[in-house]
């Protein structure tokens, strides 16, 4: 199958598929992981009902929405529901995620062996003002409380609010150790970088990340109980490693750097990581089989397998990161887990056509179209409304 693609300098070229034949995954649980590995998905709006595309209440295709979540547990994964993958703050609010999440841990307990996270924020609070710390506390517990009362666990996600208002560590310190404390199950920690989100900058009271990291690890000291671990998303790896290392035994490392999880999943003398991701809900298929054959310690067929992923994942989450989002439903779209290539907040304008036919190309190169022809069909569909090129 062939294909023209805009390439550099508004030029055109052709591109001919690797991969022809369709592979999607029919047999559910067909693969055993040796890490924990949570995927976390986006959502799915629905285009021909009224909403406002700039507004935080996006109409959803709860069908769509939560039949990705059916095939992420038919490969193995785990959840993060209501992550910034789902536009977390980026058109969806709080009033939606709580939907989504009410829904999400329902649908879950219909799937033998499912298993979620959601994130729990402080974005029910007016963003355009400055909030006590004892405002702060009382939004995370708010949602700890829905999340918990639905019967969910929590993912205690880096606050804006909090960055905004916190003047050192210990604000910082005093705030995590009221939530945490009254935590009815084990938390995961959330170090979100100011790549992803601008408005992190200087999180844990530092801009200094080792000095950040000295702050974390207190706080897991102090909570290591109830802590079942920490998700940092630096796309540094020698961080994570370093962070890694220290921490007390039985808290997990979850790799959220979305350039390296290949090498820190792999592991090394400081350990090994396991991972809560978006790419893996874009390369689900793949993720999934690299991951069994780390199960199984075939190293080789795991790095053969998996290393192709993560140049298709160093273009997605290229700068500026925070819209990689769109790369993920794109993905989604030309593999058919939904109808169409909208999104809540307009986020599918966010990239360049250019961007979009290095993902196509990467994500063809990976093994991550599992369904070619329809990725072809529909790419050539998109190029025409979108820049002009008849095929």
């Amino acid at each position: 199958m062939k294909i023209i693609l805009p390439a550099d300098h508004g030029d055109l070229t052709d591109y001919t598929l690797k991969t022809t034949d369709d592979h999607v995954v029919s047999q559910p649980r067909q693969y055993e992981f040796n890490r924990v590995a949570y995927a976390a998905p986006h959502i799915v709006v629905d285009p021909t009902r009224h909403y406002e595309p700039r507004s935080h209440c996006p109409a959803i295709d709860w069908d769509r929405t939560l039949g990705i979540r059916s095939y992420l547990y038919s490969l193995g994964f785990k959840v993060a529901e209501a992550m910034d993958t789902a536009q977390r703050g980026m058109g969806l609010g709080w009033a939606t995620a709580w939907d989504l999440i009410r829904r999400s841990v329902s649908h879950a307990r219909g799937i033998p062996g499912a298993d979620l996270a959601c994130g729990a924020g402080t974005d029910q609070l007016d963003e355009r003002r400055r909030h006590s710390l004892s405002d702060i506390i009382q939004a995370y517990k708010q949602q700890f409380e829905a999340i918990e009362t639905a019967g969910g666990r929590a993912i205690m996600m880096a606050s804006s609010a909090l960055c905004a208002t916190a003047r050192d560590a210990d604000d910082y310190k005093n705030v995590y150790d009221a939530v945490i404390a009254e935590s009815r199950n084990p938390v995961i920690l959330h170090w979100l970088g100011d790549a992803f989100n601008p408005a992190l900058a200087g999180y844990w009271g530092s801009r200094d990340v080792h000095e950040a990291m000295e702050t974390v690890l207190d706080i897991i000291r102090l909570h290591h109980r109830k802590i079942e671990g920490v998700k940092i998303s630096l796309l540094n790896a020698e961080y994570e490693r370093e962070m890694r290392a220290r921490l007390p035994e039985g808290v997990k490392m979850y790799t959220g750097d979305d350039f390296n999880y290949c090498d820190l999943m792999a592991g090394d003398s400081t350990g090994d990581s396991h991972a809560l991701l978006g790419i893996f809900s874009a390369i689900a298929p793949v993720a999934a089989k690299g991951l069994d054959y780390l199960a199984k310690s075939d190293i080789d067929a795991y790095r053969k397998t998996m290393a192709p992923t993560v140049a298709l994942s160093r273009e997605i989450f290229r700068t500026p990161t925070q819209y990689y989002k769109a790369g993920v439903c794109f993905l989604a779209w030309l593999n058919g887990h939904q109808d169409h290539f909208s999104m809540a907040f307009g986020m599918e304008s966010t990239r360049s056509m250019l961007h979009f036919a290095e993902v196509f190309k990467k994500a063809d190169a990976c093994g991550a179209l599992i369904r070619p022809e329809l990725a072809v069909r529909r790419m050539k569909a998109l190029l025409q409304l979108r820049a002009g090129i008849e095929q």
